[in-house]
């Protein structure tokens, strides 16, 4: 796995009296920065903060925020996380939510027109606007920003303004930051390796094949890209993307996390919380369900599951299966985290950063994971972290918690200090705002 001590070698990162992370009194605060004002381009409001990507997005501008910088947030305003303009007054004036509506809504007959009729991927078309490409150039010619950032692959289009628009004389045009949730063809391809239908094969393989065409193509329209995995730095320089490429994980408010003494997990409980409308955790649970669930139940039948997440389609929400049980939608996952005790995350397709395994990290829960799932986070299996990659495997650690022989507890706390030592989100946005620096340093050297 990987080596903690590690973590921030290919950061962009200054330390200053302010990166105590176990302080959480002080507020996030360097005399030696310089404040800026900065444009977030998001897929989506990212709020409430159910579910990995709008934590990410969330996290970093709130924290941007705190630390004294401005934000001004241009969000597409999807049917599937509609929210009104004042979602996010709470940040205060140092935030401003600017949203444009777009139905961003799956449609069978759109996807056979683009298959039929483009070379841009659906689930990136779903996303393009030129309204919203408008509304772009016009808060660019409003004011000046410092820098543009834009959240993953799906708003990667709109930096197709900056190669339209050129550097025209007296035109301020901010560099450009992409922060790549996830390197998003490979998901697409490993989906496809294990689609049984050969239709659906096919048509996954071409999605993959377009992604990464596109992501290719994207790369080069940004001044700097921030990979939220080590893994996935490496697999954007595979696509050639332009330096700096660098690794800036996503982070957790820890605040958000701090434990109630009065509750005490279920003993021998089990869970997952997560997007059910995300296909690798679909995945993920139906080979779960499938693989392991059934021989686990017979050979330890105190075991209990309890699945939580938003989204699930009817298959997880009618489940009749013994020791299962269904909450759905929660409304905090870190009281739910805290009624149980070991999170499961079997994960095997997917990109970029599981949120939900350093939160329930924080929450000081024992995780037994794949490889795949923990992929990007600085664990060590056995000491903060229990992976498994087989049904056995799997099988053999329910088994030995189940006996009392796994030394869960000890774990969890080995969890919860990792996270204080590695992911406070004010390390986060530290290391975004050096970036920052580069990029803008850069920029004027060439005007």
């Amino acid at each position: 796995m990987n080596d903690p001590a590690r973590i921030g070698q290919r950061l962009v990162v200054r330390r200053g009296p302010a990166g105590n992370s176990s302080d959480h009194s002080l507020p996030f605060y360097h005399p030696n920065i310089h404040y800026v004002h900065i444009l977030q381009l998001c897929p989506r409001v990212p709020f409430p903060t159910t579910d990995g990507g709008a934590i990410a997005m969330y996290d970093v501008a709130a924290g941007l925020v705190r630390a004294g910088h401005r934000v001004t947030m241009l969000a597409l305003n999807t049917p599937k996380h509609y929210q009104p303009a004042t979602a996010l007054d709470h940040l205060g004036p140092n935030f401003r939510l600017v949203t444009v509506d777009i139905d961003t809504r799956l449609s069978p007959w759109k996807a056979l027109r683009n298959l039929l009729s483009s070379e841009l991927p659906y689930n990136v078309e779903r996303f393009v606007s030129e309204a919203a490409k408008a509304k772009l150039a016009e808060l660019l010619a409003a004011e000046p920003y410092d820098v543009v950032q834009m959240e993953g692959t799906f708003v990667a289009w709109y930096a197709g303004y900056w190669a339209e628009a050129g550097r025209p004389r007296g035109k301020h045009l901010p560099p450009v930051v992409l922060r790549a949730h996830n390197v998003e063809y490979t998901i697409w391809e490993m989906l496809a390796q294990r689609a049984g239908n050969p239709l659906k094969k096919w048509y996954l393989q071409q999605l993959a094949r377009r992604l990464k065409a596109f992501e290719h193509h994207a790369l080069h329209q940004f001044d700097a890209v921030a990979a939220i995995t080590e893994a996935d730095q490496q697999r954007l320089r595979q696509l050639s993307c332009p330096e700096p490429v660098v690794f800036i994980p996503a982070g957790v408010e820890l605040e958000r996390f701090q434990s109630d003494a009065a509750i005490v997990p279920r003993p021998r409980s089990l869970f997952m919380i997560g997007s059910l409308d995300w296909l690798p955790n679909q995945e993920g649970l139906d080979w779960f369900l499938r693989e392991v669930w059934p021989q686990a139940t017979a050979r330890y039948p105190g075991l209990e599951l309890h699945l939580a997440g938003k989204q699930m389609p009817a298959r997880f929400r009618e489940l009749q299966l013994p020791g299962v049980t269904v909450h759905g939608f929660v409304e905090s996952a870190a009281a739910f985290m805290q009624q149980h005790d070991i999170m499961l995350v079997p994960l095997l397709s997917g990109g970029g950063m599981r949120i939900k395994i350093i939160e329930g990290m924080a929450q000081g829960k024992c995780i037994l994971s794949t490889t795949l799932g923990a992929e990007g986070i600085h664990v060590k299996d056995g000491f903060d972290i229990v992976v498994r990659d087989t049904p056995a495997a799997w099988l053999d650690v329910l088994g030995r918690y189940y006996a009392g022989e796994l030394a869960s507890g000890l774990i969890g706390q080995e969890a919860a200090r990792t996270i204080r030592r590695l992911y406070d989100n004010r390390r986060v946005v530290e290391s975004f705002v050096d970036l920052y620096s580069v990029v803008r340093q850069r920029r004027a050297e060439t005007v």
